[in-house]
């Protein structure tokens, strides 16, 4: 994952972010497909087609036929009683067995009724709560997708605000003027000696600034800070730049590596003073 968070934010004109979230995004699918298909639709799939579902089924059925069995005994029953009118004892006893056997059907009918309806009831209760869970779980699985979706995009939008600050800072940082600009550090001091008349023109654009982050020479015409050094700044461009003195040197620095100030500290001056 580091490892594609690195090559995310490093510059490409193939735009590997986009592969990257694409790739990311896809094994999200995945499992939040997986879920789907092992959490959710397997297990309903199994309830549809569990024992209890088809024992509720075959109850019904029993019912079903006892029901039609029922209905043939009454209308036997009711045949018999039209024919009332033999007397005769074996009209009567047919009669009698057919009463006591619609009662028996009737009897049995009403308790497979309440039996197949209670499974029924059960099987449904059953479906029901499973169904909602799997649905809970599946609406689970999509907010946690979802989620991880914007975590990337939002971690994809800080990095690249960060990388693109971080560019712009060290471009206005770290170009220097154009050599033709830049004094040699000799030259420099040299040309403050033997014009001084100039310097007297010009000084009411130098100031004085204290370096608050040091600073290594890296090129002729460049100056070489320590943090608490003074320089006397002749000169800002507007690439980042300026030129100035510092312990008889002087030379080109980063602006943001000094801080101008009103005056130097007395304590420094007396420092100074005493330094053969």
């Amino acid at each position: 994952m580091e490892l594609k968070i690195k090559i995310l934010i490093s510059p490409c004109k193939d735009c590997p972010g986009f592969w990257y979230l694409t790739c990311l995004d896809g094994r999200s699918e995945r499992t939040m497909l997986g879920i789907l298909s092992y959490q959710v639709s397997e297990p309903l799939r199994a309830l549809i087609n569990g024992a209890p579902l088809e024992d509720a089924r075959h109850l019904t059925h029993q019912y079903d036929r006892m029901r039609q069995e029922f209905e043939i005994q009454a209308a036997e029953v009711i045949r018999r009683q039209s024919k009332s009118r033999d007397i005769s004892a074996e009209s009567v006893l047919k009669l009698k067995s057919a009463e006591k056997k619609l009662t028996e059907i009737k009897s049995s009918m009403l308790a497979l009724g309440k039996e197949a309806t209670a499974a029924m009831l059960s099987v449904e209760e059953q479906q029901q709560e499973t169904t909602f869970q799997k649905l809970l779980v599946m609406v689970d699985a999509e907010r946690s997708y979802h989620r991880n979706v914007v975590a990337i995009l939002e971690k994809l939008h800080s990095e690249m605000i960060l990388e693109e600050q971080m560019e712009d800072s060290s471009l206005q940082s770290e170009i220097p003027p154009t050599d033709e600009n830049i004094p040699s550090p000799n030259n420099g001091t040299v040309s403050n000696r033997l014009h001084g008349q100039d310097e007297e023109d010009n000084g009411d654009n130098y100031f004085i600034a204290k370096v608050i982050h040091p600073f290594d020479a890296q090129a002729d015409g460049e100056l070489s800070l320590e943090v608490d050094d003074y320089v006397v700044v002749r000169q800002v461009s507007s690439n980042g730049w300026s030129e100035g003195e510092c312990k008889g040197k002087a030379g080109w620095f980063p602006s943001a590596y000094v801080e101008k100030i009103d005056r130097i500290p007395t304590s420094k001056l007396s420092g100074e003073d005493s330094t053969p």
